[in-house]
């Protein structure tokens, strides 16, 4: 099972097997002849693995003392992750009451790839049982392509991971790049490096590099001259009118496809037309501007990072081709790949036709042979990877982020063309030559040469501000008794406070008056749905004991938790459980996540429950029908709110100070013949509310207007008659 969200295990996802080793219970690690060296020798990192004895080695350890297979699946799970490059550390191997049969959890950032990865560690760990060979790196080799495929790209990983350094949530949205940061209404959305402010006006006149440059240079902002051409004949006319050396390029392409510079010949002009008008429908012909070519990021109008290029030179070796040269100097280069993990792209002179110009020019072609010492210019653009951030002049900042607010980006990679990115660019005849939206982060996260910049985090903090959190108000419900009610009475007084409500229970899914979906969705997915709801500014889940042992809550963090009971464990044999201490560890979960500023509501009639409190990380509400119970009084009397019945009246009690809230015989819920259970439900609804800093009057009036078997349409409010 794939555990989506928060659960038994840990507060992320998790994929849980259950595992049955039959004869192998009988047959520990250290009783298999030759298994401890074969598995080492196909795991090496196993080594970092530090298991229970907290230390380096630790697992290993526990391999040369005698360990069970569903131990070791746990670990070579994780272990053929990190090959896979996905990162994770967290796993737990656990014995269910069955001999043999045990629950393995490990931490997956990608349910498909974690898939794999455990399947592949079964037959890993088997043909280590069975002394047979296996073929390792194969098998590393097909998880990376599953992990370059299904796993989220650098540039939104990072600011991802930024999100989750702030404690902000996070939902993808698709199999690509599309994250949702934040919850339903306080909700903002990246693809990569755009956001949902980036306007698509915006974006379209970065991609037209002629409008780009007239409306820079209408605003002041010095841009080379230029014109759109349409045939070699128009550029060598244009390079005339302009003067030499020109720069021919495409209007919209990027990554420096299709770009010859520094021009100075018919020939090479029109050659440089047919290399750009392969990459674009339209060219431009631009003068020639001397330097340094310069990536500028623009995050919110401010500059939060730089990146100086350089020319790729080779040095001949009089034996070796152009080709080898560019391999054995530049490709080997352990910066340069073929992914966006990669700094630096490798050089591919079959798919760089402007490398070819770039050495007819000089009267090479790939297959010469240099001569030793001579050095050949091969690429003078696409190596920008040299981190100049703190160099960069206040006026080249200033006139960048007006380039990018000019545009309309608020994101955007302004390419500028300076001899010394430290002097105004007045002075030394610089240029902005591009401004690009959803521009690439690595260049910036894992420079070639200089320091890594938090890029990730400017974005996440120009979205959303350090005084806010992207969340809304949530409320999880649970435990077995009542649940339902408590949930749906929740919503109706958060809808009376003027919130749009979401309710995922096991009555259906509801967005403010209208249900949406019947049946029974205290699911993961209703619960997705209701976060990824712009509309929803509250949310409220029921929780029953299965649906968090199957899927995990749908959220990563309340603001108020509540449960009820801890009964029913008798009903979850097909999870292996059937004590209430057991069921006890899947409840709490809902204590696990509540906010240090949340509450959890918490009935003082049940022990189990009351043992919950000193998990929550926030404050604690006890609930119960008799104000003498001792969680309330000794709550109570260490200044803590409770809430219960005397002589009738639910009253509202913190530390000694008392208020009476409403006479329970006037409440729909409480009349004569309604379950004796619908008491407890009411107080522990009246206690959420409570926690939610809703008035007592008008949680009165919520209480007195709510009827339990209302028609569903609308949810909230009085019945409603047919017609």
């Amino acid at each position: 099972m794939h555990l989506s969200g928060p659960n038994i295990w840990t507060y992320r996802p998790v994929l849980e097997a259950w595992v049955d080793i039959g004869g192998l219970e009988d047959s520990p690690s250290n009783t298999i002849p030759g298994f401890y060296e074969r598995l080492t020798a196909w795991l090496p990192g196993l080594i970092e693995h530090r298991c229970g004895v907290g230390e380096r080695g630790g697992f290993l350890q526990r391999l040369r003392e005698g360990t069970w297979p569903a131990h070791i699946l746990e670990h070579v799970t994780l272990e053929l992750q990190n090959l896979a490059g996905m990162k994770v550390g967290f796993g737990k191997a656990r014995e269910t009451s069955v001999r043999g049969v045990y629950k393995v959890a490990v931490r997956t950032r990608n349910e498909q790839v974690g898939r794999a990865c455990l399947h592949a560690g079964r037959d890993l760990l088997m043909a280590a049982i069975e002394d047979r060979p296996f073929d390792v790196a194969a098998t590393a080799e097909q998880l990376r392509a599953l992990t370059d495929n299904l796993c989220l790209g650098p540039s939104t990983a990072c600011i991802v991971d930024a999100a989750s350094e702030r404690h902000i949530p996070f939902i993808r949205l698709t199999d690509g790049n599309l994250v949702q940061l934040g919850y339903a209404a306080h909700q903002r959305r990246i693809w990569t490096a755009e956001t949902d402010q980036t306007a698509a006006i915006a974006e379209a006149i970065a991609s037209d590099k002629d409008l780009t440059k007239s409306l820079l240079h209408s605003c002041g902002i010095p841009v080379p001259e230029g014109r759109i051409v349409d045939s070699a004949q128009d550029a060598w006319e244009a390079a005339g009118e302009i003067g030499l050396p020109v720069v021919v390029k495409p209007v919209d392409a990027n990554h420096g496809r299709g770009v010859s510079l520094d021009l100075m010949t018919q020939a090479h002009v029109e050659a440089a037309y047919a290399v750009a008008r392969a990459e674009s429908s339209k060219v431009i012909v631009e003068r020639y501007v001397p330097g340094n070519e310069h990536r500028l990021l623009v995050v919110g109008g401010r500059v939060v990072a730089a990146a100086r290029g350089e020319a790729a030179w080779v040095k001949g070796d009089g034996r070796s081709t152009i080709v080898g040269l560019i391999d054995s100097q530049l490709n080997s280069d352990p910066r340069r790949g073929t992914t966006e993990d990669y700094p630096l792209n490798r050089i591919l002179i079959d798919e760089e036709p402007a490398i070819r110009l770039e050495l007819t020019r000089q009267g090479f072609n790939p297959e010469s042979i240099p001569a030793a010492s001579q050095e050949i210019l091969i690429q003078r653009n696409g190596n920008v990877a040299i981190d100049v951030t703190d160099a960069v002049h206040p006026e080249v900042c200033a006139m960048v982020s007006l380039a990018a607010r000019v545009i309309g980006l608020d994101v955007a990679g302004v390419d500028v063309v300076a001899a010394d990115i430290s002097r105004p660019l007045d002075e030394q005849h610089g240029a902005i030559v591009e401004v690009n939206a959803g521009p690439g982060l690595l260049m910036h996260l894992k420079p070639a040469q200089g320091e890594p910049r938090p890029v990730g985090r400017a974005i996440v903090d120009h979205l959303i501000p350090q005084s806010e959190s992207g969340r809304i108000p949530i409320v999880g419900v649970s435990g077995a008794n009542g649940t339902t009610l408590v949930a749906r009475l929740v919503a109706s007084l958060l809808h009376l406070s003027g919130r749009y409500v979401g309710l995922a229970c096991s009555d259906g899914l509801y967005m403010g008056r209208r249900q949406v979906e019947r049946g029974n969705c205290a699911t993961w997915q209703a619960g997705q749905r209701l976060l990824m709801s712009r509309a929803v500014e509250a949310a409220v889940f029921e929780h029953p004991a299965a649906a968090i042992l199957r899927e995990g809550l749908a959220y990563d963090r309340c603001q108020v938790g509540v449960v009820t009971d801890v009964s029913g464990a008798d009903t979850l044999g097909e999870f292996y459980i059937s004590e209430p201490d057991q069921l006890y560890n899947v409840l709490r979960t809902q204590m696990d996540v509540v906010l240090p500023d949340g509450v959890a509501v918490l009935n003082a009639d049940d022990e189990l429950v009351v043992k919950m409190a000193p998990l929550c990380d926030g404050a604690v509400i006890f609930f119960g029908l008799d104000p003498q119970l001792a969680a309330i009084t000794e709550h109570r009397g260490k200044g803590g709110r409770a809430l219960f019945v005397r002589d009738g009246q639910i009253m509202l009690a913190s530390g000694p100070n008392e208020v009476n809230l409403a006479k329970l015989s006037a409440l729909p819920l409480t009349r004569p013949g309604q379950p004796g259970h619908h008491t407890a439900s009411l107080l522990a609804a009246v206690g959420a509310a409570w926690a939610l800093d809703i008035s007592p009057e008008l949680i009165c009036a919520g209480i007195e207007t709510f009827e339990r078997d209302q028609p569903v349409n609308p949810l909230f409010g009085h019945a409603t008659r047919d017609h």
